[in-house]
């Protein structure tokens, strides 16, 4: 298959809408939460973030503050949905911008009122985010597995739980590990060892 969209990925320092284009979305579970000065003052480091962290503009940081508290210390070990919405503007044009569609650690679907332009405010509806095991938990799984069915059984649950390429390519590069390890070696005259 050739991904097209690993071709669009913008260079940044930053996740961007960009990087979600075509629909995706990206779970992500917080690591470290970074406030400062400026134009951006809310950095969110989460894992495999590969240096790109999110850096959620002041309606996202609203929902966080709201569903998850003032503390960003305590947003460590929660996850996230995020997604492309092509119709966040930026002064008089849509540019597209990244939200938040799901989140852990709470019960409910909840719904903010954000200001979408002075004096004009909508509302937003955040869902509960359900989470399975984080990557490093499946991939250790895949370390473990015993047999080549216990090694398929955790890959095929894996599928069904790890949607982005990222998550996938780790996972194929762990099972091939494992299956390699877990297959009988045969010498020069078809013995197995």
């Amino acid at each position: 298959m050739s991904d097209m969209l690993k071709a669009i990925v913008p260079k940044s320092d930053q996740l961007n809408a960009d990087s979600l284009a075509g629909g995706r979305t990206k779970t992500i579970t917080v690591t470290k939460v970074i406030v400062k000065q400026g134009e951006q003052p809310v950095t969110l480091h989460y894992e495999d973030d590969n240096g790109r962290p999110f850096k959620p503009c002041k309606s996202m940081c609203r929902v966080l503050v709201e569903l998850w508290g003032a503390d960003g210390n305590k947003y460590a070990g929660r996850s996230m949905t995020l997604y492309c919405d092509p119709t966040v503007r930026f002064g008089t044009q849509e540019v597209g911008g990244i939200r938040i569609s799901h989140m852990s650690h709470i019960e409910r679907a909840e719904t903010i009122l954000l200001t979408v332009t002075k004096g004009v405010k909508k509302p937003f509806t955040v869902q509960p985010l359900v989470m399975g095991p984080t990557l490093a938990e499946t991939i250790a799984e895949i370390e473990k597995a015993a047999t080549l069915d216990a090694l398929k059984a955790v890959v095929t649950k894996a599928g069904k739980a790890f949607a982005d390429d990222e998550s996938r390519a780790a996972i194929t590069v762990a099972k091939d590990k494992r299956k390699a390890e877990l297959t009988p070696k045969t010498d020069d005259e078809g013995t197995k060892s």
